[in-house]
């Protein structure tokens, strides 16, 4: 499974905004350069993500956008789904008649990518904006990274 462009950066561009805000509208053009993403692509993220009931947006002068809700209340699996990004390993849609095979069956690891599915939406349920900002969810990788390093000042 890979996430697209637009999830990833749905999410970049929200942490960027909890990050930066201080509870002040935030502009595109200042995420958009911080986080190297064209300015009208996150224009049609925040039409997404304002529609989905994660951000408001301020007109005027001095004005931009605001989490909708606290940086601990906004999980990365809203904001993921507000882009219309699906959160699935399988080839076919869920309650579809036509199957994995484009017949009108399952193939035979359905069951499994399914479970797949239903555990990333539930690792992403769990993790906030508030989290990535504090870097509370540095698993593995982040021990892995940490070595490296380690390993580096160790010479």
């Amino acid at each position: 499974m890979r996430l697209s462009t637009k999830g990833r950066y749905a999410v970049m561009a929200m942490v960027d905004l909890a990050m930066h805000s201080d509870g002040k509208p935030i502009a595109l053009a200042d995420i958009a350069t911080r986080q190297e993403i064209s300015l009208s692509y996150l224009e049609q993220l925040f039409a997404k993500l304002r529609r989905g009931g994660q951000v408001k947006s301020v007109r005027g002068p001095g004005g931009g956008y605001t989490l909708a809700r606290s940086a601990s209340e906004t999980r990365i699996s809203d904001i993921i789904l507000s882009v219309d990004e699906p959160i699935r390993a399988t080839r076919c849609d869920p309650g579809s008649p036509q199957g994995c095979t484009g017949a009108s069956g399952r193939c035979v690891t359905h069951d499994l990518w399914e479970e797949l599915s239903n555990q990333i939406h539930l690792f992403l349920s769990s993790v906030t904006v508030a989290d990535v900002c504090e870097r509370r969810v540095l698993g593995t990788s982040g021990i892995l990274h940490r070595s490296q390093f380690d390993s580096a000042d160790a010479r």
